[in-house]
């Protein structure tokens, strides 16, 4: 039956039916509260209900609390923190997004695995949160910020800091 509800809960999540996600990965919780992919799934149906939906039916607090349910019972899914990070910058929480993708580098680098394509997405997403917050990119307390970013971007197109900094400086 547990397999079953996750395969439902899968498909209507797949589909868009993100309330008819969240109803399914719910009740597979409550049968399965060990289970690390119920409580992710769920957090994922509800990101995507607020994000696509506009539907703001579930606050952020507690979709926050599901999310780092999920990451508490199975520690090393970088999924489960990449998607995490991903919406704490949709919710406006900038530095908890670049505290939580600084973890997923981390992790991968424990674990030899390559994440250098989500980490330049990342640049994208935090300087568009940066762009929405409003405060000017001058701001002594976003430069932190522009700086992991820039890090991450050129990381990204296969650069270091100093050799992107010498290709650009280079006539």
């Amino acid at each position: 039956m547990s397999e079953e509800l996750m395969q439902n809960a899968g498909m209507a999540l797949g589909s868009g039916n993100f309330a008819e996600a969240m109803e399914l990965f719910e009740q597979y919780r409550n049968a399965n509260p060990d289970d690390a992919a119920g409580h992710y799934g769920w957090a994922e149906a509800a990101f995507m209900r607020i994000s696509i939906d506009m539907k703001e039916d579930v606050p952020a607090g507690k979709i926050m609390q599901v999310y780092k349910k999920a990451m508490q019972l199975d520690e090393d899914n970088l999924e489960y923190v990449a998607s995490f990070a991903n919406f704490c910058l949709d919710c406006g929480r900038i530095p908890m997004a670049i505290k939580e993708y600084q973890r997923l580098e981390k992790m991968s680098e424990l674990n030899e695995i390559p994440v250098e394509d989500t980490l330049f997405d990342a640049s994208r997403l935090i300087v568009e949160a940066i762009e929405r917050v409003g405060q000017g990119r001058d701001n002594p307390m976003i430069q932190p910020w522009l700086k992991q970013a820039l890090i991450w971007a050129v990381g990204g197109l296969g650069f270091n800091a100093v050799d992107a900094a010498e290709t650009l400086s280079s006539e």
